[in-house]
Order: structure tokens, then sequence, then C-alpha cells
């Protein structure tokens, strides 16, 4: 996501590298126009844009560099702090009510990915002690009480649904249920068009005097681009919006709509979709989103990430096994699939600062997938033992996997070098450990203090004289 206006970005920071200690104005300009530009064809509303770029012109006219900072980087600090500004605070709270089910009515047009979104939120609320009920309120689309029905067997939570029968009515009637039920979140489904007219905007502000609802999550599709924004604006106008779900994010390598409908209806982006998978909803950070943009990774996510996916008692053991020099391919298999939960690599990729803006490093699923086909044709012994493999075992396994020896022999060539720089690594740790304890991997890491290594001198000495003692 962002791809053009990320590398519009670097490139307009790449030429200011190597100025003086001063920003001259022509500098500013000539800089200020690259930035208008991407920003324009990342689509971005012009009104966002000339707002931006008058903010913008004055701070970076004539800044002085502070310290030991480089024109540069005074650039980027003074794009990064108007971008954030665009997108407003973080806020991905849900206002939930303590008394009887939080009622989350989903809004948008058709085709914006509503419905979807809604079995994403749903989920992602099960997964944290929820009890959500999806209520199918669209009657417009033919499929999307099926398609609703679908995603609730999926995730394994309940639809209501109801036909002949008028949407407001259904959702008051969904509501009832839902407190006789035990369900303490309910999400309204409801009906959206190709485009705005006063029929859809009537029905659904029925709808919202009908059930009260303590959110009013307005769905947008982030490829629109301008369209979004406009669209974003009349449903402001109509409905007591609460936030905002950009759904296609991950398709979108413009990114305009992200910096725009924040700023143009006032109200924080709440979630976006980053996936075609119900688990693919994320919380929107704008602070993460500003570092990704300007081409500086996105650690905390990838953190993040990596937490909910990574056995810590897997993760031990491979730690043990590298310190011994026991790693395996089963443990690379192990490790290659908890990362394959992650998400595309393309996407970790760019979450990792200076990882995002190199075009020529080749990550991409399919190679990964390739080398799990290939792990997987072995057998436990191969696995165990890489040494037993010879030609006639690389021909069986290279047909196995679909690919060709010469991948299989590269794989082994690789993963041979990746244990000895390991196994380097922790017999390196291992003797830190022996020389000074507690500054290897095999403790807890603890700093020691002067006083820390007189005492440690002095038990060795005293050691050394009782073991010199004994043999006597």
């Amino acid at each position: 996501m962002f791809d053009t206006l990320r590398e519009s970005l670097t490139g307009f920071f790449t030429k200011v590298r190597g100025k003086g200690r001063k920003l001259t104005e022509q500098d500013v300009k000539d800089g200020l126009r690259t930035v208008r530009m991407a920003l324009l064809e990342a689509d971005v509303a012009l009104p966002v844009v000339r707002e931006f770029m008058d903010k913008v012109g004055p701070k970076a006219v004539g800044q002085d560099v502070l310290g030991s900072v480089e024109p540069e980087q005074m650039l980027v600090k003074i794009v990064h702090d108007e971008l954030l500004g665009l997108m407003g605070a973080s806020d991905s709270s849900i206002n939930f009510n303590a008394n009887g089910p939080t009622v989350i009515m989903m809004a948008g047009l058709q085709g914006a990915g509503k419905t979807t979104a809604t079995g994403k939120l749903a989920f992602r609320l099960k997964a944290k002690g929820r009890r959500p009920m999806m209520v199918a309120a669209d009657l417009q689309r033919p499929a999307a009480i099926e398609q609703l029905k679908v995603l609730g067997d999926h995730i394994d939570v309940p639809v209501y649904s109801e036909m002949g029968i008028a949407p407001p009515d259904l959702c008051r009637n969904a509501l009832e249920f839902a407190k006789q039920n035990g369900r303490d979140v309910v999400l309204l489904d409801t009906a959206g068009r190709l485009h705005i007219d006063d029929a859809l905007m009537t029905e659904l502000e029925h709808v919202q005097k009908a059930t009260q609802p303590h959110e009013v999550l307005l769905v947008v599709d982030a490829m629109v681009g301008q369209d979004a924004v406009n669209s974003a604006k009349e449903f402001d106008a109509r409905l007591p919006i609460s936030g905002v779900v950009l759904t296609k994010l991950d398709g979108d390598a413009r990114g305009g709509a992200a910096l725009s409908v924040r700023h143009v209806t006032g109200k924080p982006i709440k979630f976006a979709g980053v996936g075609e998978k119900l688990d693919r909803l994320e919380e929107f950070h704008p602070e993460r989103m500003v570092t990704r943009i300007l081409g500086m990774g996105d650690v905390v996510s990838l953190v993040e990430k990596a937490q909910a996916v990574m056995d810590q008692e897997q993760a031990a053991q491979f730690q043990d096994k590298m310190l011994k020099d026991r790693l395996t391919l089963e443990d690379f298999l192990t490790q290659l699939r908890a990362v394959k939960k992650m998400g595309s690599m393309k996407d970790l990729m760019a979450m990792i600062p200076g990882f995002a803006g190199l075009k020529d490093l080749d990550a991409s699923d399919e190679q990964f997938g390739t080398v799990e086909a290939i792990i997987c044709s072995m057998t436990p012994e191969e696995r165990r033992n890489p040494a037993v493999i010879g030609t006639s075992r690389k021909k069986r396994i290279a047909s196995g996997a679909g690919c060709s020896e010469t991948d299989v022999s590269r794989l082994l060539k690789q993963f041979e070098e990746v244990t000895k720089h390991l196994s380097g690594f922790g017999k390196a740790a291992k003797f830190v450990d022996r020389m000074v304890p507690g500054a290897g991997m095999g403790n807890k890491g603890r700093v020691l203090s002067a006083k820390d290594r007189k005492e440690i001198k002095k038990r060795r000495k005293a050691e050394r004289k009782r073991r010199k003692q004994g043999r006597r």
C-alpha cells in the first residue's frame, strides 16, 4: 500500500541530500512541487493537498538545520508531522455498552466490502472474548443474506435474518433476540447502493433511530479514491458517523482515501482491511502508517504480528537448538510456517526500516512456497540429517515438490550456510558466558557492575585455591 506515494517522497528526500546547512527557498519550492504531485497521484483530495502544502511550505522554507541533522532529515520530520496531522490521532476503541448489547451499525455503498468487514469485525470481537451476533439487514442485494450466513458459519457466529419485514423492524427484533440469548455485541449489516440516493439514506436513518447504535462505522473502499471522500462526506451529513473502516487497503498502491477521509469527515479511521482472510482486519494507527509512507518501516506492528503467531515455547526450543548446533530442516519449516501466518512477505518487508525501497529484493510468497514444498517432500530422516541427500534423493525430492534439482541443491546449500553462521553465533555466546557470566545468550542478559565483576573474580580465585588444595 502507498507504493506510489512512498516512492515519490523517497525520491524527493534523496534529492535534498548533500545540501548546505540551510534549505534555500528554491530547494524547497522544487521539493514541494514533487510532494504536491505525489499527493495528487496518490488520489488525495485536492482541498486536502492545498491545506497540506500551505502548512508544509512556510515550515520548510529557510529551516535552519538543528545540530547534526541533515536537511533531508528536517524535511522528513516536517512532512511526517503534517501527514500525521491529516490522519488525526489514533482511536480504534469501540464504545461498548455496559448495560445490554453493544449495537454497531455498518454503513456504506454497495461493493465497498461492508458484509465482509462485518464478518471480520465479528471474528475480531469474538477473539477478544465477546459474544457477537450479526444481523442481515441488507435486503436489497439478493446474495447479502446468504453471504453473511456463510461468514457466520465459518467463524461460528450466529446470524439473525427475517424475510418480508422492513429493515428497521428486523433490526429491532434482532436486538431483542440478542438480549434474550446473551449476545453482547450486535453487528448490523445494512443495505447499500451503487451511489448515494435519498431512499438509501432514509432507510439508514430509520434503522439508526430504531436501534440507537453505540457505534456507526462507515465502510469505505480505499481503492475508490476521490469518490470515497465524496461519499464519506454525504454519509456523515445524514448519519452520526463515529468512525471509518477502510477496506481493500492492501490492494491500493495510492492510499489517497486514507489521507483524505479523516481530514474531510473529522472522524477517526478505526480499522483497515489488509487482506481477504477474516483475520486481516487491523486497528488503524496513523503514526505507524505515516512511517510506512515515508519508507521508515513499522517495527511495532511487525513485533505485534510476530507475538500473535509465534509460540514462545517453540521459540525457546529453537534458540536452544541453535546454541547447541542441532538445528534441522524440520525446525526451519516450523519457523517458516510461523512467518507465513504473519501475512504477505511484501507487507512484512515494508515494515522493516529501509527494506520498503529495495526494488531488487526478491522475497515473494511463491519462493517461500517452493521452499516449504521441498522440505515437505523429504523424509523425516532427510530433514533431520540433510547430509544423506544424494543425487537420487534430490531427484525424488524435486519431483515431489514440482521444482528442479537445482532448487533443492540451492536450499540445502543455503541451509548449510545459515546453520554455520548460527552455530558460530551460538559458540560465541557460550564463550562470552564462560568469560563474563551474565553477558551471553545462555542467561537473562544481566549487565554486570564493577562490584559484581569483583565478586565473581574473588569467588573464582577461591575456587581455584580449593581445587589446588584438593589435588594435593
